[in-house]
């Protein structure tokens, strides 16, 4: 959460230097989504190309909801901007550049410390916001920049194929493991269960993905492999933070969260003046001492790098730990300035934190001190606004706010945990009450998911109290209660800790466990999706551990698109300081009243909501319904026959004529040759990857593009990559129709390409070769123009010619075995595979009125709305008006006695918007291709598209018509649709 404002007259913003390098990143990225913005002229042609990858709308569109997130996006952007853009050597020097202003007397002199003496960032992002997907992004950012400078024999300081990744704990460790190696089977790790391999779409370019994965897949390596795997020019080193602090795992190591601290034990004292005590009671076994020699072998290693750059994730744990008013490093500092000395500006850091902050102050007057090296600040409050984590409520139950203010563990005279007291014993009752209700409303909606309840204790010897009353007094089975903390690992063995973490990673796919009990090691990268109950049982707690508490349970548990506009009435609702109307995507905080303080400034802001025992009635999936399967669905089932496209079937094109095509308008050549300037100066852009590189010389440094016959190569590489690369994998219409959109010769689309530039490009004869001339076709609005006009006019080209018998499958509406629809926007249907059909709740009322059209005329047998996401096999391809590829479904389909009806309802002024019409003629085309099919093969009748405007359907209701007798008058044969697109031009 962002800090609070300070006074102006006595310190400056905390995040000062974060406000300033947004501000600059965003100007410098301006027109980035079109390839127009400033920084792809400040950064390396690789970096570009990344950028245009990651962020054009070009890409973006194609991979569909496969991309970065905003909060994404500005840590990615504000990281490169920074080390690669403005070349940061250290902390002072980024100030210096961006927030010259904040560097006051004692931010400075924090600032000009040794230990900020090299690149460093912390990136500020809320809990369940993909910070592992921005640590990766940023790796083959990297990765990719210094392969590339290796091979022209150049050594750029800026970027490194060495990676080190830190983890504050096991948990965390072993989630980064499975990021990058893949999830645990059997004996070893499948990669392609890896994040990296399974949204390598989004990550890596084509052209590097094999080698960007083969580094990955042999490069990783664990805490134990550091210095002693081979690894080939470069490494993944990945470890907890234990190893560089000196310490075997986490239940040897400390973890105050309090920024004061006791004063040093005297055995501790002892221990460090005196000698070694050997055996095994004093931690001193023979393997330990190995293991502790070892991890001064992996410092030396590491230090011994010429180049590293470290990820620091949850990067709290860094912090300087406050004895007696002296502030102390922590050891895992140390090892990483020890690390980085010899390095210089060749020592990256990037910390990862939601809560890069320390507490510091009495208990009363705690105030946040923020690290001074944040650049980008996505915050719990950002992330609630866009719906990217669980809405926020408070449980104010009347029986918890008359518990006492003491509620903490009973124990005896020597401190030991006997009983729960009677306070926490009302919290996790209600606690468990609202987990109950989940799990009856939940499974209404869909039996496959499963809301947990996390309980986070005090300390390790409460949790055995919490496991036993929920088991004896509470009534829950074992299996259904799982308790985790950091002596869980040492207490099971390595074998069965393994199957332990296993069945704790895959809560969300198994109905038990249904509580979890914990103390702190959970707090952090327990990345699961179904905590929909926390009940914090804590005295009191560092705001710092509260925050990271309820990170457990944000991460969205229902994230598909039919739920999107309850959870977005939610966000309304306690906006407007009203309960939730249900209960999807919702955590439930069921904490004690005297602690609402902690909550305080997102309540402010209107972002925590609270329920009562009032809301106890209100279901849980709000006024959701699952509208089945009717008895009887045959009769109105609908079977849609798909055409395999493969070898039987040969796609052949028809050579454009070039005469026909129009020219290039928008400028003329005076004003496009004047747009060159200077000497060998002009606007260039990568052809391969359209990126649009700004002014550079050509000087064979940067351009790739050396003449004419390099450009046409290079042109027609894009068009067919644009038009033929395969669809992305989220929105397949099927698995057999894994093609490419586009099957071209090159050389004879290089032929095209020339024939147009040559004769047709300018309206007059242009000759390439006169002088220097070809350089105005690298041109950006010379390029997109060729882009367009040979996209669409090679689709319209394309005809298809079978050789053999047609492979036909078939895909029925009853295959999708129910719907969820809101109660308060469905419609009850008789002659629907369903008994209710949904309507959009905002500006639906064109498909209202059209459902119970359908439903009254006699003359329709059967019809449904289809549900882009549930049935997704059922979507059209078609081109954009830019010449992109893209998915498209109709709202309804309709069966009469005489034909199939694809209908689509349209508000009347979107009816002629260009894509519209691209949608329209792609549907005519594929009825027009199932009407060649033999009749048995189609259900007996003939498909027809229909495209529906509001004024249309108003003019014959009012009329008292049928709807069958409009779709018959308004259905669209090809040639009736040749026609009406002549009427459009």
């Amino acid at each position: 959460m962002s800090a609070a404002t300070p006074n102006p007259a006595s310190a400056p913003n905390p995040l000062a230097l974060s406000i300033a390098l947004t501000e600059h990143t965003r100007a410098l990225c301006q027109g980035l989504e079109d390839g127009s913005a400033e920084i792809l002229h400040r950064v390396t042609p690789h970096t570009a190309d990344l950028l245009h990858w990651w962020f054009s709308d070009e890409m973006c569109t194609v991979r569909g909801s496969l991309n970065f997130h905003a909060g994404q996006k500005q840590a990615i952007l504000n990281t490169i901007v920074a080390h690669e853009a403005l070349a940061s050597g250290s902390l002072l020097d980024l100030y210096a550049q961006v927030a010259p202003h904040a560097l006051t007397g004692a931010r400075r002199q924090e600032v000009a410390q040794p230990k900020h003496d090299h690149p460093k960032y912390c990136l500020k992002m809320a809990t369940g916001t993909g910070k592992t997907w921005v640590m990766q992004a940023l790796m083959v950012w990297q990765l990719l920049n210094r392969s590339a400078a290796q091979a022209e024999g150049v050594d750029d300081p800026r970027f490194t194929r060495r990676f080190l990744v830190v983890a504050p704990g096991l948990i965390v460790y072993e989630r980064l493991l499975d990021a990058f190696c893949g999830r645990l089977v059997g004996s070893g790790r499948d990669f392609d269960t890896s994040d990296i391999a399974r949204n390598a779409a989004l990550f890596i370019p084509e052209a590097h993905r094999d080698s960007v994965l083969a580094f990955v897949r042999g490069n990783v390596c664990a805490k134990g492999e550091i210095g002693l795997k081979a690894t080939g020019n470069g490494m993944i080193a990945i470890t907890n933070w234990h190893l560089l602090n000196g310490v075997d795992d986490e239940a040897d190591a400390t973890d105050d969260a309090s920024d004061t601290l006791p004063p040093l034990e005297a055995h501790r004292v002892i221990d460090a003046v005196l000698p070694l005590t050997p055996g095994r009671a004093a931690g001193n076994s023979l393997d330990m001492l190995d293991r502790r020699y070892a991890r001064g072998d992996v410092l030396e290693y590491l230090s011994a790098l010429p180049d590293l750059m470290v990820f620091n994730d949850e990067a709290h744990h860094i912090h300087e730990l406050k004895r007696e008013g002296e502030a102390t490093e922590v050891e895992w500092q140390k090892s990483l300035s020890r690390i980085a000395a010899p390095k210089g500006q060749r020592f990256v850091q990037i910390d990862f934190s939601a809560t890069p902050y320390n507490d510091v102050g009495t208990p009363k007057n705690k105030r946040k001190v923020y690290f001074p090296h944040i650049v980008t600040d996505f915050d719990l409050k950002d992330a609630m606004r866009a719906g990217l984590v669980k809405s926020l409520v408070l449980d104010r139950r009347k029986e918890i706010g008359a518990l006492p203010l003491d509620f903490t563990v009973e124990r005896d005279d020597k401190g030991r945990a006997v009983e729960l007291s009677a306070g926490q014993r009302v919290m996790l009752r209600a606690g468990l009450m609202k987990l109950r209700k989940l799990e009856i409303d939940f499974a209404r909606i869909d039996p496959t998911r499963h809301p947990k309840m996390l309980v986070v204790c005090e300390d390790t010897t409460v949790s055995p109290l919490v496991a036993q009353f929920l088991i004896k007094e509470e009534g829950l089975t074992e299996d259904a209660v799982m308790s985790i903390d950091s002596g869980k690992k040492a207490e099971l063995g390595e074998k069965d800790w393994a199957i332990a973490r296993e069945r704790l990673f895959s809560v969300d796919h198994h109905a038990t466990p249904r509580v979890i009990v914990s103390v702190l090691m959970l707090r952090e990268g327990f990345d699961v999706n179904n905590i929909c109950v926390i009940v914090p049982l804590r005295s009191s707690q560092a705001q710092i551990l509260l925050e990271q508490t309820i990170g457990r349970g944000l991460r969205l548990m229902w994230r598909d698109g039919e739920y999107d506009s309850l959870k977005a009435e939610n966000r309304q609702r306690i906006d407007n300081g009203q309960e939730p109307g249900s209960l999807l995507d919702v955590l439930t905080i069921v904490e004690h009243p005297a602690f609402n303080a902690f909550y305080q400034e997102l309540m402010d802001e209107k972002l925590v909501g609270t329920t009562t025992e009032q809301g106890d009635g209100t279901p849980g999936g709000g006024d959701l319904i699952a509208a089945k399967l009717r008895e009887g669905f045959e009769a109105f089932d609908f079977a849609i026959p798909f055409i395999l496209q493969e070898a039987d079937e040969v796609i052949e094109h028809t050579a454009p004529d070039v005469s026909a095509l129009p020219a290039f308008t928008a400028m003329s050549l005076e004003q496009l040759t004047n747009l060159l300037g200077k000497g060998d100066q002009f606007i260039s852009q990568d052809l391969q990857s359209s990126t649009l590189f700004g002014d550079y010389r050509v000087d064979g440094a940067v351009m790739t593009v050396t003449g004419y016959n390099d450009y046409l190569s290079r042109l027609t590489r894009r068009i067919g990559q644009s038009l033929g690369q395969p669809l992305p994998k989220g929105n397949k219409i099927a698995h057999h129709l894994d093609l490419p959109y586009l099957q071209v010769h090159t050389a004879e689309l290089t032929g095209w390409l020339d024939d147009y530039i040559w004769s047709r490009l300018f309206g007059t004869p242009f000759n390439p070769h006169d002088g220097e001339r070809w350089r105005v076709l690298l041109l950006k609005p010379v390029v997109d123009h060729l882009t367009r006009i040979f996209g669409h006019a090679l689709r319209e080209a394309g005809q298809s010619r079978p050789v053999g018998d047609t492979e036909v499958r078939h895909r029925r509406l009853s295959e999708v075995k129910q719907l969820l629809v809101r109660e308060s926007s469905s419609v009850e249907v008789g002659k629907c595979i369903y008994p209710r059909l949904p309507y959009p709740a905002r500006n639906g009322g064109l498909e209202k009125r059209f459902i119970h059209w359908a439903q009254a005329d006699s003359h329709v047998e059967a019809f449904c709305k289809i549900s882009e996401t549930r049935h997704d096999f059922l979507r059209l391809r078609y081109v954009k008006e830019d010449g992109l590829p893209a998915f498209y479904s109709p709202d309804f389909l309709v069966r009469t006695a005489e034909a199939i009806y694809l209908v689509e309802t349209k508000a009347q002024q979107q009816v002629v918007h260009p894509d519209v019409q691209r949608k329209r003629r792609a549907a005519v085309a594929w009825c027009e291709r199932i009407d060649t099919l033999p009749a048995e093969m189609r259900s007996g009748r003939p498909w027809h598209y229909a495209l529906l405007g509001e004024e249309l359907v108003a003019e014959w209701q009012n009329k008292s018509a049928r709807l069958a007798d409009l779709l018959a008058a308004t259905r669209l044969t090809p040639a009736v649709d040749r026609l009406a697109q002549g009427l459009l031009l």
